[in-house]
């Protein structure tokens, strides 16, 4: 099978490519920028199952690159997080946060479904959260856009089942794991929310506690989210939606409790 898995170039997109069979698939692996691109390519370079590509999915010529490519299974997981109160985020972030993570991953989505149906059979696989299922005080936009991947994609879904091509769409849910993008999202609201907030009584407790909360949630071992992503792969009959670690909603809540 071949695999174009975007946003690779580490985290838990890393972890799966380690765990796939390379004498089943031929794996892209799809990075943001030239030096990301740069550093997979040393990272691949002796692995003949492997291609590398630079593809910036907000980029129209990135994204029409996969036209040429025989895609049996997209995983779709480039992402981008910006925190802030929705009562004072600019809008242009929460419009960045929706071009990135919901507009030009189904724009992608769309160019991987035409091979798809013509050829009668493929996977699509979305990358979305938990944090599409319960709301998270301060990170309302990005919940929102994984919120908006959650639709789409069972949308998606029965569309396909009308179609009767033989192409799965799957939803991958993960909770907080460890790979650096929590601790760069939540922290990159405190320049903003310095200079003028509605929420400056509750800001000096926010920036003491919010890091190690966030620290003890998250699981150091991405083995767990990776396998699930793994089997929505390789299963001849996956499910519609593998979630790791249901029960961080329950701390989610907890956290809303605490912080508001």
């Amino acid at each position: 099978m071949n695999i174009l898995i975007t946003g690779a170039a580490s985290g838990i997109a890393r972890r799966v490519i380690e765990k796939l069979d390379a004498k089943q698939h031929h794996i892209y692996v799809a990075v943001h920028t030239t030096k990301q691109l740069e550093l997979v390519q040393l990272r691949y370079h002796n692995l003949k199952h492997i291609t590398c590509l630079k593809l910036d999915i907000t980029d129209e010529k990135d994204r029409k690159q996969i036209e040429s490519l025989p895609i049996d299974i997209l995983v779709s997981n480039a992402a981008i997080g910006y925190s802030g109160s929705i009562a004072e985020i600019p809008i242009d972030l929460v419009r960045d946060n929706f071009d990135v993570n919901v507009f030009s991953n189904f724009s992608l989505v769309q160019l991987a479904l035409k091979g798809m149906i013509q050829r009668k059979h493929g996977r699509v696989i979305m990358m979305s959260s938990l944090a599409g299922v319960a709301p998270v005080p301060f990170l309302g936009s990005y919940c929102a856009s994984k919120a908006s991947i959650n639709m789409l994609t069972s949308n998606l879904r029965l569309e396909m089942k009308l179609l009767k091509a033989n192409i799965d769409v799957i939803t991958i849910q993960p909770g907080l794991y460890y790979t650096g993008f929590n601790q760069v999202m939540t922290e990159n609201k405190y320049g903003r929310m310095n200079l003028d907030t509605y929420f400056k009584t509750q800001l000096e407790f926010l920036k003491k506690y919010e890091t190690p909360f966030y620290h003890l949630l998250e699981s150091k071992n991405l083995d767990q989210i990776a396998n699930k992503i793994v089997k929505a792969i390789d299963s001849k009959h996956p499910r519609a939606i593998y979630r790791s670690r249901i029960s961080q909603i329950l701390f989610v809540k907890l956290y809303s409790l605490l912080f508001c």
